[in-house]
């Protein structure tokens, strides 16, 4: 299977390095092209893929082009090559019936993943492929899911899901910088301070597939020690209300308000 991007950006890029380091389902062979940033180069080198002339030489030798520009640049980008057999889009904020109308001879699919995707445990949220040839889907769900939990979701529902699972890497990465520059301050190793922070976040995910998130912070936060007087100092500082806003804020820009 041969997948080309059409981009080379930052999640592209994660897509990308998640499949070169698997072992199951993976492209056999993953193409690239860039707006003259060089990054296809750079890409094509480091994950051993090719970096194509043109976005139109790139569709005629892919069986899925990844779309991964910006949304304003996808007519433009559309007028300029052949009808590719599947498109899967990674646009933000670009209903399905956009691009169907966009694409109207693809198979169009609609994706929204997280940057975990670039170590293989990434979460995609995939628009119900309702209409879609299924032999083509059932194809790139193989694909999808060796780099990430992929849930079929309602297309209306897209960007309420990029806000709680596409958004969060980058508030949990605040968190963890938060909390691992505070145990240097105190005296820990830079590294070994962060390594415990992730190794702590690691640890909770695995838990939260087991217990809800407040029967972890029951079993952790001892009436009168340490953790209750750490969440109490959250409380008082809007720590929760503070995360309910950023999602907020992101579902929003989301929807141009």
């Amino acid at each position: 299977m041969i997948v080309g991007f059409i981009g080379s950006g930052n999640m592209a890029a994660a897509m990308a390095r998640g499949w070169a380091g698997a072992d199951r389902d993976a492209p056999s062979t993953m193409l690239f092209t860039d707006s003259g940033s060089g990054r296809a180069t750079a890409l094509a080198t480091e994950v051993g893929g090719q970096a194509i002339g043109s976005n139109a030489e790139l569709v005629e030798q892919s069986d899925f082009v990844v779309v991964a520009v910006k949304p304003k640049d996808l007519e433009k980008i559309a007028a300029g090559i052949p009808a590719p057999r599947a498109v899967l889009s990674l646009l933000g904020a670009t209903p399905l019936s956009k691009l169907e109308e966009t694409f109207p001879q693809s198979t169009v699919i609609r994706l929204m993943p997280n940057l975990g995707v670039e170590v293989r445990q990434g979460v995609i949220c995939m628009a119900d492929p309702e209409g879609a040839d299924p032999g083509i889907v059932e194809e790139a769900r193989r694909m999808l899911g060796s780099l990430a939990s992929v849930y079929e979701l309602p297309d209306d529902r897209i960007d309420t899901a990029t806000a709680v699972m596409g958004c969060t890497p980058a508030y949990f990465a605040a968190v963890a910088e938060a909390l691992g520059s505070e145990g240097v301050s105190d005296g820990l190793d830079p590294e070994i301070s962060i390594r415990m922070v992730a190794e702590s976040m690691a640890g909770t995910a695995a838990l939260l597939g087991r217990r809800t998130p407040f029967e972890i912070q029951v079993a952790v936060a001892s009436p009168g020690g340490s953790t209750e007087a750490g969440l109490e100092a959250l409380a008082a500082a809007g720590g929760a209300d503070a995360f309910r806003r950023a999602f907020e804020a992101s579902v929003s820009r989301m929807r141009g308000n």
